[in-house]
């Protein structure tokens, strides 16, 4: 069961706020469902053409706050004097505002000619005219309504009554998904923050892009999740020079020491002019002597925290590697979100930077997983360079980053695995993964022997000499590793596999994964409340868990997996 009919499903029996946003995103998520499954299938709109789609579309949008209580009709009247309006939506974010599409640029234009800078009395007003609007209301009185978008998660307790209302593991998965992932709203309110901070950048260089990457265009975002976005400046550096005179111009330009110092005087200016100059950018930080020099700070009405850095191509192409490995196999995603959640609610990642794994770390470890399959879900990365043609070559800093961007050239292998094994079997497989002495490479999509001693080494897929989870200290893993072994033993017993009948109409005991968000399992106390038999210690069935996988003679996708590397 999915689309809008799982979606309507999942409404019944939650919370007025999660009912709103998930009702009122039947139609999107529907809408999304169906364009995507072309593009996985047939390959026809690539990675590159969809964010070029979704930028010239912010350049058509404007970001208004209203009144508290707007008549979206009347709103809409006023605006549509400029021109046709494409699409529309509300969202609450320290106030109400709208985010409107125009059909064309000119009625941007034509907006803001009719636009005011405000008039102060004890301040003065910086005249940028953004496309961050104020919308001023005379008069008052009753109005419907509109329909607001929700931009954030819905609280772990009201996910765990929603999936325990499922019929299977599958569909707990898959609703997960969908409940989580960025709404087409809020990818389209993503794109236009860049738009908006581009106008700003563009001061300095107008041949400028400011473009998402990470969570916002890999297809793993979740709501709520931040804003990683990049200076492009690519197009300035483009050379257009025509010989055949002998003569040539070229810009008289101000020298760097290197080019780490040159990102660095780019950034320190163009975060001064956000700090200064751009409505609603608050607490902005400079941190210039990262590794990745960035300008960090809230953008307040979208409610984003936005990092920004300067020409993080290898940043953009694994956005685009996971974004082409998310467009493959639904099951993909829907793994992926749904141990990222159980990380999260388990403190395996965290939002502060520390000795955590990381979100991209995990999705890794996910993908490499699945690679280890027999049959394969998942191609390797050699394996999608081998199938690149001559457009799809890349080489970025001397990193080879070529990968196929036409997707209907991969042969996908025939495997049936159910969500409900594929978790089951993830959860074993890391939990007896030979960390100490392996690494994980999804270049391969096979163990090979650790290049260093740091407790967790994932390489990175276009930088292979980097390991991207350095920063994972033993204890961190530790965690994770007797983590992945609770939530595998757990999931063997009938009482969490299997949905309780001794439910009401004002409760579901939570069973399957969301028996897993629950707090008991990082304990290691299980699910008490459903259990009458008094528990072995976690070290008891961990060991005996670990024997009973022994015992079923290899069959584990640990051991598959090893036995594909010796092949």
């Amino acid at each position: 069961m999915s689309g809008s009919g799982k979606l309507i499903k999942l409404c019944h029996g939650a919370v007025p706020q999660t009912q709103r946003r998930l009702a009122t995103s039947i139609s999107a998520l529907t809408s999304r469902t169906v364009k995507q499954a072309p593009t996985a299938a047939k390959g026809s709109t690539s990675f590159q053409a969809i964010q070029e789609e979704r930028r010239e579309q912010a350049e058509r949008s404007v970001l208004i706050s209203c009144p508290a209580k707007i008549n979206e009709n009347k709103f809409l009247d006023e605006l549509t004097k400029h021109g046709t309006i494409d699409k529309h939506f509300f969202y609450n974010s320290f106030g109400t505002y709208a985010v409107v599409e125009f059909s064309s640029r000119e009625s941007i234009a034509s907006l803001k000619e009719s636009t005011n800078i405000p008039a102060v009395q004890h301040e003065a007003a910086v005249p940028f005219k953004s496309r961050l609007l104020s919308l001023k209301q005379t008069g008052s009185g009753s109005h419907p309504t509109p329909n607001f978008q929700e931009q954030s998660p819905p609280s772990i307790n009201d996910l765990i009554k929603l999936l325990s209302e499922q019929d299977s593991i599958d569909e707990q998965l898959q609703s997960l998904t969908k409940a989580l992932e960025l709404s087409d709203e809020n990818i389209s309110l993503r794109f236009l923050v860049c738009s908006l901070l581009r106008d700003i950048a563009g001061a300095y260089f107008p041949e400028c892009i400011i473009r998402p990457f990470g969570s916002t265009v890999n297809s793993f975002g979740k709501l709520g999740c931040d804003l990683d976005m990049f200076l492009d400046l690519d197009d300035i550096y483009a050379s257009n020079q025509k010989t055949g005179s002998g003569l040539s111009l070229e810009y008289q330009v101000k020298r760097g020491a290197s080019e780490r110092v040159v990102t660095q005087s780019i950034l320190s200016v163009i975060g001064e002019c956000v700090d200064k100059f751009g409505p609603g950018c608050v607490g902005v930080q400079k941190i210039l002597q990262a590794r990745c020099p960035l300008v960090r700070f809230a953008h307040q009405p979208s409610g984003f925290p936005c990092d920004l850095t300067a020409n993080n191509r290898v940043a953009m192409k694994s956005s685009e590697l996971l974004f082409l490995y998310g467009t493959l196999d639904p099951r993909v995603r829907q793994l992926v979100f749904s141990v990222r959640c159980w990380a999260r609610v388990h403190t395996i990642t965290s939002s502060i930077p520390g000795a955590w794994i990381t979100n991209f770390s995990l999705t890794v470890m996910v993908l490499f997983f699945l690679q280890q399959r027999s049959p394969a879900i998942l191609p390797t990365l050699d394996q999608l360079k081998q199938l690149a043609g001559p457009s799809d070559k890349c080489v970025i800093e001397g990193n080879d980053c070529t990968i196929v961007s036409d997707v209907s050239k991969i042969t996908m292998q025939n495997n049936t695995d159910t969500l409900l094994k594929l978790l089951q079997e993830f959860f074993e497989f890391y939990g007896n993964f030979p960390f100490k002495k392996s690494s994980i490479n999804i270049r391969k999509g096979k163990e090979e022997i650790k290049p260093e001693t740091s407790p967790l080494y994932i390489q990175n897929p276009f930088e292979i000499t980097l390991n991207i989870s350095k920063n994972v200290n033993a204890t961190q893993l530790e965690r994770f590793v007797v983590l992945c072994r609770e939530s595998a033993w757990l999931l063997q017993q009938g009482e969490v596999l299997n949905r309780s009948s001794e439910q009401t109409a004002d409760s579901v005991p939570a069973w399957g994964f969301a028996a897993l968000l629950l707090p008991s399992v990082s304990s290691g106390a299980g699910v008490k409340s459903r259990r009458k038999k008094k528990l072995e210690p976690a070290s008891s069935r961990i060991k005996n868990l670990l024997d009973s996988l022994k015992i079923k003679g290899g069959d584990t996708a640990a051991k598959k997996g090893s036995a594909n590397h010796r092949r």
